[in-house]
């Protein structure tokens, strides 16, 4: 069984060389003599161990220096090996650019793993700490690591999780929820100016991990800043499924989810369209919706729900999806479907596992080290907390969004995909649309998020933040912030690079942009909204129940 085609992957790489005998023999005759001389040179280093720089004898190499040595020359080997297999897969005659690349990815999986840093006696800075602790260091991270096997994360915890509190740590901007339904609550948070913009923020957040990431430690939320300039703001919160809801689908995320949110929002603040707002998964149902909504517009005095809308390191168009693509083939997909069957989900491991795949090196084997070789106990950081706050997927929904979004690309297909009964056609959006990339998002490529630009009709401002999938988006203003990003219209532009060369590198955060592009377009402040409406009353303060549930 080869859900994700390694084998498949792996056996092309070695036809492709079966025809070249002779430069397959040329190559591994290159990697002996590049294992000789590195070997020989730790060699000669470890005997000068034992002699000052004057060249008299100070006495043998102890066995720490042995140790050190062997480290060395465990990590020489490594490097040696690691471009090796790489230089060897990335010149396989005939094989295609996306097979190449998938065996580059699981490849690298392997190499990380094997670093001589992730084992004790090729670690020399874990056994000098073991020495130097009389073993307690290692005693603790085996501690560590049983409590964490036991617990379910053989992987060990990437963040502290005593050190947080949903609702006490962090997701504490004060607020109530107005709205709930089984699938997702909508928060209302309070203003904190005396004036606020009549046109509000409702913000779509992801469903896989928990809606927090845009309102971490005060510092870090994206909520305090937009209400401390102004808006009003809602966020949902979704319900963590289980297995009854296996048959909730894409569409019912959207428009029971989604468009529920919008219109409670809008009723709140008496009938003004939205600021509408959607991260990662949460965004590409956003579009979704303004297709939908575009599809068949409100005729007359009604006005349209949504002013302009915004994505967040958001893919509408699969066709190079990163290297998360590499998890969704067919044959992964059909087994996913059949454990999926079981369940009724897609497990929280399941989806925790894939996304630190995507950064095996800081994500599973610095983490592995650190605590295990090294007993220090898990970062305090909030972002590493809700990164481990995963939720599960339900069978219907995941199984619809990775055949026809991920393996059939239909979403930026006119009318391929029918969604609420409406077909989609992306080229129908007529509002204004900010979207946001990451430079070095793994999840969401960046160049692959541009594409957008050129699938609607209406304005594009998009903007590209230095950062990954997480730090690029939640990327607070700060005098300190090494940060930088860049903006411009981009209406109708394919080529992504030939964009960026017209830019202007600016130094700090996109969140002033992006509050100057929305403040353009929501009227003059007035009294803020009450928190909620008799229709829509207060159910319960932020952030609300299903935030807490496992």
């Amino acid at each position: 069984m080869d859900p994700f085609d390694i084998l498949s992957a792996l056996k092309d790489v070695q036809q492709s060389w079966m025809d070249r005998p002779q430069e397959l023999v040329r190559r591994q005759a290159q990697l002996a003599l590049q294992l000789q001389e590195a070997t020989l040179e730790e060699l000669k280093s470890f005997l000068r161990a034992g002699k000052s720089e004057t060249g008299e004898e100070t006495g043998q190499p102890d066995f720490l220096d042995a140790l050190r040595s062997a480290g060395q020359m465990a990590r020489r080997h490594h490097a040696v090996c690691q471009s090796w297999i790489r230089d060897l897969i990335v010149h396989s005659p005939g094989l295609e650019g996306r097979q190449r690349e998938r065996m580059l990815f699981w490849t690298r999986q392997v190499i990380n793993g094997l670093s001589p840093s992730n084992y004790f006696w090729t670690n020399f800075s874990a056994v000098k700490r073991f020495l130097e602790s009389n073993g307690e260091s290692l005693a603790r991270g085996l501690q560590s690591f049983a409590e964490d096997l036991l617990d379910g994360h053989p992987l060990m915890r990437m963040a502290d999780t005593r050190a947080f509190r949903v609702g006490r740590d962090i997701a504490t901007t004060p607020g109530a929820v107005i709205f709930r339904n089984d699938l997702m609550e909508l928060i209302q948070y309070e203003p904190a100016t005396r004036t606020t913009y009549p046109v509000p923020v409702v913000f779509i957040q992801p469903w896989i991990n928990k809606f927090y990431i845009f309102d971490l430690t005060a510092p870090m939320s994206f909520v305090r800043y937009l209400r401390d300039r102004g808006f009003t703001v809602f966020m949902i919160s979704w319900k963590n499924p289980d297995a009854g809801m296996r048959d909730v689908t894409f569409d019912d995320y959207m428009l029971r989810g989604a468009l529920q949110a919008i219109r409670v929002a809008s009723a709140v603040c008496h009938g003004a369209p939205v600021h509408a707002a959607g991260y990662c998964i949460g965004g590409t149902a956003l579009s979704a919706l303004m297709a939908w909504l575009n599809r068949e517009p409100p005729r007359g005095a009604q006005p349209f729900p949504v002013a302009d809308w915004s994505l967040f390191s958001t893919l509408v168009d699969f066709s190079e999806p990163g290297d998360i693509g590499f998890f969704v083939t067919r044959q992964s997909v059909e087994w996913l479907e059949a454990t999926m069957r079981t369940q009724g989900y897609l497990s929280e491991k399941t989806v925790e596992l894939a996304f630190r795949l995507l950064g095996s090196d800081s994500l599973i084997w610095r983490n592995f080290t650190n605590s295990l070789l090294f007993g220090m106990p898990p970062p305090k950081s909030d972002l590493l907390f809700w990164n481990s706050d995963s939720t599960r997927l339900p069978a219907a929904m995941c199984s619809f969004y990775l055949r026809e979004f991920y393996l059939n690309n239909r979403l930026v297909r006119k009318d391929a995909l029918t969604l609420g009964g409406r077909p989609i056609d992306m080229e129908r959006i007529m509002q204004p649309l900010y979207a946001v990339g990451a430079q070095i998002d793994h999840i969401c490529p960046w160049r692959s998020t541009f594409k957008v630009c050129d699938k609607v009709a209406s304005a594009v401002r998009y903007v590209l933040s230095s950062e990954g999938h997480i730090t690029g988006i939640v990327n607070p203003p700060s005098e300190m912030s090494r940060r930088k990003y860049w903006a411009g219209e981009a209406r109708g532009v394919e080529d992504s690079d030939q964009w960026l060369s017209r830019q202007e590198e600016r130094r700090g955060s996109w969140w002033d942009d992006w509050a100057q592009w929305l403040s353009a377009r929501s009227r003059d402040p007035g009294e803020p909204p009450a928190l909620g409406t008799t229709r829509y009353p207060p159910l319960e303060r932020a952030p609300g129940t299903y935030v807490m549930e496992g």
